[in-house]
């Protein structure tokens, strides 16, 4: 079935999606997370076809190929995108600067948490713009520094996240802010009766990404799919900060050799930070290229043991792999269907 289409008798559903997806400018308020290497313009345009919003990944890509997968994408769907900066990529900068001319609809800041001029010069773009917020302090200061609308991501999310699970944010920062701004639930949702229970909550939207790589459209290396597929949600491990004299932003990815990895990288740079031969800036550069590449070793070249395997928690769930058409019709049946049984639960 074409999401497109999507219909059913009792629709209570889409009065709930109203708000999320009047905001995103979309069908349904579901978006695919920004993955890097994962996140290219065929996958971004195919979710965007289907009604739902996509987000190119900025990484760290070269500035010039970036502005490139934008018009990419712009080609392959009329419909909204969004593009995603990783503020602690070492093209972040270069990254911000391009898009005052690239006139992109949304602009979702990740990684770390951008500074009130860099949302300011975003917005002047004439964006709309999201940011990530992973504790209720930071929260309360994207919305100050006029963030359109957060992203609200706990721990069992995939790639950079923060400390604290969705299951606190929520009641942080959901019931606080819900009329505020439009806040998206992301890290572990992964089905529609979850999806159906936070749109309860007060979410305007959700966001998955673990789910979206198991589709028939996402471009990464089959190998890469066949380990989400065997994996436990045990499995989806946080990388630790050995010492506060290297911040790291915490990556969840599934433990092998490229995890163990980088333990000795941050070892490593420690000692060459006791030692002064290297700034602070350069090593925590050197740590965000380490993801880069790694990544790129397992979602491309397939290479499951040396590279980064980046997923959630919620790769626990993931026992199929489905074009995007039908992994998000069952999303809004089982959600429907899930409203349908607490009405009857509630009469």
């Amino acid at each position: 079935m074409n999401p497109l289409d999507w219909s059913v008798p009792n629709d209570l559903l889409s009065p709930m999606f109203k708000r999320g997806s009047d905001f995103l400018g979309t069908r349904y308020p579901i978006i695919c997370g920004a993955m890097t290497w994962v996140s290219e313009p065929k996958l971004v345009s195919a979710v965007c076809n289907n009604g739902c919003f996509g987000c190119i990944a900025g990484g760290n890509a070269p500035t010039d190929i970036l502005a490139k997968q934008i018009e990419e994408t712009r080609s392959l769907t009329q419909n909204n995108f969004g593009v995603n900066l990783i503020t602690i990529a070492p093209s972040y900068k270069q990254h911000l600067e391009m898009l005052k001319d690239a006139h992109v609809p949304y602009i979702i800041f990740a990684g770390s948490f951008p500074k009130e001029n860099e949302v300011a010069a975003a917005k002047a773009t004439g964006a709309k713009v999201m940011c990530f917020a992973s504790t209720i302090s930071i929260a309360d200061r994207m919305i100050r520094f006029g963030a359109d609308a957060i992203i609200l991501e706990g721990s069992e999310a995939g790639g950079h996240i923060g400390h604290v699970s969705s299951m606190i944010l929520i009641q942080q920062l959901l019931f606080k802010y819900a009329d505020t701004v439009p806040i998206f639930v992301a890290g572990g949702v992964a089905t529609g009766k979850m999806m159906a229970h936070l749109m309860l909550m007060g979410a305007a939207g959700v966001q998955l990404g673990t789910r979206f790589v198991m589709t028939e459209e996402c471009s990464v290396h089959p190998k890469f799919k066949e380990v989400f597929l065997k994996a436990n949600a045990r499995d989806a491990v946080a990388t630790p900060q050995y010492d506060s004299k290297l911040p790291v932003v915490a990556v969840r990815a599934l433990k092998n050799k490229g995890m163990q990895k980088f333990g000795a990288l941050q070892l490593r740079l420690l000692r060459e930070l006791e030692a002064g031969t290297i700034h602070r800036q350069e090593a925590q550069e050197e740590v965000e290229r380490y993801w880069v590449g790694a990544l790129r070793k397992a979602a491309v070249e397939g290479d499951i043991d040396g590279g980064s395997l980046m997923a959630g928690q919620a790769v626990g769930l993931m026992d199929k792999i489905t074009p995007i058409s039908d992994m998000i019709c069952e999303l809004l049946n089982d959600a429907n269907n899930e409203l349908i049984a607490v009405k009857n639960r509630l009469a």
